[in-house]
């Protein structure tokens, strides 16, 4: 008699106190409440405030308690200075979630906040959220700043589009990018005083689709004085954050220098397969060789990546993988794979998390680019919009590009395109498989078709 195949039940383990040295910390705006275990001081709660000066007399005060472990939940950033002061003096920081700290409805205050993330804490009720290592938040605060520039940039791009409409000179209607050298030049030029359309169209890159006469039409209109001052000062604006951006740049240049020079046995930058690959707001540096040398691996190799987008999943996620277990552990964390919410047995939903994550954002953006690849990756992904829409096929992609990036920077090894062709005949053989099986159930066989 066949035997019934049980699912392997987890067993749970007992409820005790894993931390016996944890504290618990409630931060607000001007005031913090630290909760240590009983015994320990005659107050084990005590109330301090946000300077610098209390923080040092929280990690004092800390250490004569005995405490090794600290939990705090994030509150806005204001966890952030004691967090660094505490990891600084040796203590090992718990940054909660605020749905795993939760209290008993009715009974919520600022000092039994801190006593029942101590307790939860005590018990190994509560995970820490990932915080890459500090070297990596150096990269990643200039580069969060970085996006922050380039988005108050846009802004006076979007201002001087403005102006122009006002004007009625519909320049944005003819050329693909008005920051771009023809419509650069263009602007310059009426803020300098040039307002003759023929004139002012002879500033035409060659390489611009439309005509030298369309241009010239596009560029009649009212040069009000009001909107060519509104004109002049956007572009300021403008020039000034670039310039800023290429500050910010030279900063993140000297951090990447001082990395060390790879590490044993890595091998040489192998030279691009892509064409074309720069980037509009790469910086000027070499930055493909600087991400190679901090990861011992050509992510930009992959299909959807280049210098930019892994620069920004780098600084968020870092460079150690062993933070996640598996693969699925990351994919998890992103929140690109499904969220399955189960209950008797039947799978209510499984829709992904939301999440402001900026390495989610960069996946999802590389997993857009590739509808037009002609690779491997590009014809996965045509077959994933073809079955399930744009955006769960570009989960689906970011799911695929995130295995992918944690598989490389975990074995460093390079990634090898096998080609659009080969997935296509992959794909094909799969189908015919998955008919023949359905063939076979029904009581037929295939037969190939004689052309």
């Amino acid at each position: 008699m066949r035997k019934k195949v049980v699912d392997k039940i987890p067993k749970l383990d007992s409820l005790k106190q894993l931390n016996l040295n944890a504290a618990g910390v409630d931060i607000g705006a001007a005031e913090i409440w630290v909760c240590v275990p009983e015994g320990r001081d005659p107050a084990p709660v005590q109330k301090f405030e946000t300077f610098t000066c209390e923080l040092k007399r929280i990690a004092v005060w800390l250490h004569e308690c005995g405490v090794d472990t600290v939990a705090m939940e994030s509150t806005g950033i204001y966890w952030i200075p004691l967090y660094d002061l505490l990891e600084q003096e040796g203590f090992r920081v718990f940054l909660v979630n605020a749905r795993q700290v939760k209290n008993v409805p009715g009974r919520k205050s600022d000092i039994l906040d801190c006593q029942w993330i101590q307790q939860l804490h005590s018990y190994g009720l509560l995970r820490t959220s990932f915080r890459p290592d500090r070297d990596i938040r150096e990269l990643r605060d200039l580069n969060r700043h970085r996006d922050n520039l380039f988005s108050d940039r846009m802004r006076h791009i979007h201002h001087m589009q403005k102006a122009l409409h006002l004007m009625n000179i519909q320049l944005d209607n003819v050329i693909s990018d008005i920051t771009g050298m023809t419509g650069m030049k263009i602007i310059r030029a009426i803020v300098g005083g040039q307002h003759d359309p023929e004139k002012l169209s002879a500033f035409r890159d060659p390489n611009c689709k439309n005509s030298r006469e369309v241009i010239a039409r596009s560029l009649e209109g009212s040069y009000s004085k009001e909107h060519l001052f509104s004109l002049k000062q956007s572009l300021q604006l403008y020039d000034y954050y670039s310039e800023l951006i290429r500050e910010c740049d030279r900063e993140m240049e000297k951090v990447y220098e001082q990395w060390p020079q790879g590490y044993d046995g890595q091998k040489a930058l192998p030279p691009s397969r892509k064409k074309n690959s720069h980037c509009k707001n790469e910086p000027y540096y070499d930055l493909r060789s600087c991400l190679y040398r901090l990861c011992g691996v050509d992510l930009t190799q992959v299909d959807g990546f280049n210098s930019v987008s892994v620069q920004d999943i780098v600084t968020e996620t870092g460079t150690d993988m062993t933070r996640w277990k598996t693969d699925k552990n990351f994919t998890s964390w992103l929140c690109v794979s499904p969220n399955n919410d189960i209950s008797g047995g039947k799978v209510l939903k499984s829709k992904t998390r939301r999440t402001k994550n900026r390495a989610n954002l960069a996946f999802r953006q590389c997993a857009q680019s590739l509808l037009r690849s002609k690779s491997a990756l590009g014809a996965y992904a045509r077959r994933m919009h073809a079955r399930l829409g744009a955006p769960k096929a570009i989960t689906a992609v970011a799911n695929k590009l995130a295995r992918i990036y944690y598989r490389m920077m975990k074995t460093k090894k390079e990634y090898v395109d096998p080609g659009e062709d080969y997935y296509i005949k992959k794909n094909k053989n799969r189908e015919i498989r998955k008919i023949a099986k359905r063939a076979a159930s029904l009581g037929y066989y295939l037969v190939p078709a004689v052309l």
